[in-house]
């Protein structure tokens, strides 16, 4: 974007056994750190207790520094978890990396897939160790906070959409605060929340495993990580799946990239309409994608006058039924909880607003986390009339989410961190061919990322789950897609062009609880 320069990949200047001869101090500070960190090792033991993680996860640390400029100076602590291989020593082929998106999202999670017997993964368990880690900044790894949990906690908050110029103005003012509180309480780590800064870290943790190469499956946000460990360290990997693709241009990243995805919601928000509507003698919500959302916009007035069960307003509905957009798998659950509200029971519908904030604290920290990369990875507009005219032209095709998206990123307009240069992710010598999975009508990731970082990555491969919108496309039952990605991981095989598979199985509709 403008005002940001290009950060140079290491193509060329790898040595035999695919480490960079760095020219920066970023890049020699990385290889110190991993040679560091592949004589150390990492020390599993049993996870604590309040991980909750139980044996045979194992948990450890693999310590990185603060500010890869200056790698004998502060470091941190990155936590990981692993859980061993199914297949034994004859099929092991080492460990597979995990990055679930966000950014801010914890992975230390992905060991469940093997506990949980998740059959779409089980080829790929018996290969690898799945192991997982909390980034820089997120919840067991120097998390970073912006604001008291308990004030982030507060239901509900105001209407994302502004009634006027006052609401505009009351929504810039928090937003400043918000930037000034992460100044003021992690200040220190602000400037080192780049993706740039987490990939150098996975390739430390890389070494901290042994592995003289990355496995690595990114998803959402994990598309970007991988994509910019992909340019800086191209020798260094060996398989990656990156699946739900961020547009990794640097025109894209963060500002338009948010302004895309608004429209990608609306379009998405649509297709549930639509499905919602084919089941009104489930619902009774609407027999028209119209009829269905004009009892949305009812249900927002009301919660805007009198939230629901004094908590739930129209941020926190839009918190709730953004789910439907992103995941296939929420239609059912969400149209039964709107249909038991229409009926007179409110109970669901309140029981799971609150529960996505039961942890405050994980809550707050995600969001702050969020904030620190998008801010730090790029420039952002810093005037509001950009912000103005552009999400209020948005908003009138595409309402749903765009002004509720435009206040989580307005921080990034007055953040008070110098940024670094963002990278311009392409090829570099030696990087394998990548699997890239997309389905074909993403919201919180549209169809143009794949195709852009399909381009930029030479020699990758793309499968297209076709009239499909789920976000994460990997975990869904639909073999065209597991087959495709296990063969990859396991045996190296990808197609010799690129593949459009069928949907997965479309939701089917459940009765509406409370009824």
């Amino acid at each position: 974007m403008a005002g940001t320069a290009a950060a140079t990949p290491a193509a060329a200047r790898e040595d035999r056994d695919g480490h960079r001869r760095g020219s920066t101090a970023e890049e020699r500070g990385v290889r110190a750190a991993a040679d560091r960190a592949a004589k150390a090792g990492v020390d599993w033991q049993d996870c604590p207790a309040d991980w909750g993680l139980a044996a045979p996860v194992q948990c450890g640390y693999v310590t990185v520094p603060l500010d890869y400029a200056s790698p004998g100076g502060r470091t941190i602590k990155i936590a990981v978890d692993r859980i061993a291989n199914t297949g034994g020593k004859e099929q092991h082929q080492g460990a597979l990396v995990h990055n679930p998106g966000g950014p801010g999202a914890s992975g230390l999670l992905f060991p469940m897939h093997v506990i949980g017997k998740n059959p779409v993964w089980a080829g790929t368990a018996k290969a690898y160790d799945f192991v997982g880690f909390d980034p820089r900044g997120v919840g067991r790894s120097a998390p970073v906070t912006c604001q008291d949990p308990k004030e982030a906690a507060k239901a509900p908050r105001p209407d994302p959409v502004p009634d006027g110029e006052a609401a505009k103005q009351a929504g810039r003012k928090r937003a400043k605060a918000y930037a000034d509180g992460c100044f003021a309480r992690s200040g220190d780590l602000l400037p080192h929340m780049t993706t740039a800064d987490t990939a150098r870290d996975l390739d430390v943790i890389r070494a901290a495993l042994g592995e003289k190469q990355l496995n690595y499956l990114g998803v959402s946000y994990g598309t970007y990580l991988g994509a910019v460990y992909a340019t800086l360290f191209p020798g260094h990997v060996r398989r990656m799946v990156l699946d739900s693709v961020v547009n990794p241009s640097r025109d894209k990243i963060w500002y338009r990239a948010n302004l895309d995805q608004d429209a990608a919601f609306e379009r998405r928000w649509a297709d549930w309409k639509k499905w919602v509507a084919g089941h009104d003698a489930v619902y009774h919500l609407g027999a028209t994608p119209a009829e269905v959302q004009a009892r949305w916009e009812e249900l927002r007035a009301t919660a805007r006058k009198n939230p629901i069960g004094g908590a739930v307003g129209p941020a926190e509905l839009t918190d709730l039924f953004q789910n439907a957009p992103y995941y296939d798998f929420m239609w059912a659950p969400l149209a039964g909880i709107w249909s038991a509200y229409a009926s007179g029971n409110e109970q669901p519908l309140i029981a799971v607003a609150a529960a996505a904030n039961a942890d405050p604290a994980a809550t707050e920290n995600a969001n702050a986390a969020y904030t620190a990369v998008e801010c730090a990875d790029a420039a952002w507009p810093t005037s509001w009339q950009t912000w103005d005219r552009d999400n209020t032209r948005l908003h009138r095709q595409a309402p749903f989410m765009t002004w509720s998206n435009a206040w989580k990123n307005l921080p990034c307009a007055t953040w008070p961190v110098k940024r670094k240069p963002t990278v311009e992710v392409g090829t570099g010598k030696g990087l394998p061919p990548v699997l890239i999975v997309q389905s074909a009508r993403d919201a919180a990731a549209p169809y143009e990322g794949a195709v852009e970082l399909h381009k930029r990555l030479k020699g990758s491969r793309l499968i297209t789950e076709r009239d499909a919108g789920s976000h994460g496309v990997t975990d869904l039952v639909n073999p065209c897609v597991n087959d495709r990605v296990e063969a990859y991981l396991v045996r190296g095989r990808t197609d010799a062009e690129d593949v459009t598979c069928a949907p997965h199985a479309a939701p089917e509709p459940a009765a509406a609880g409370g009824r």
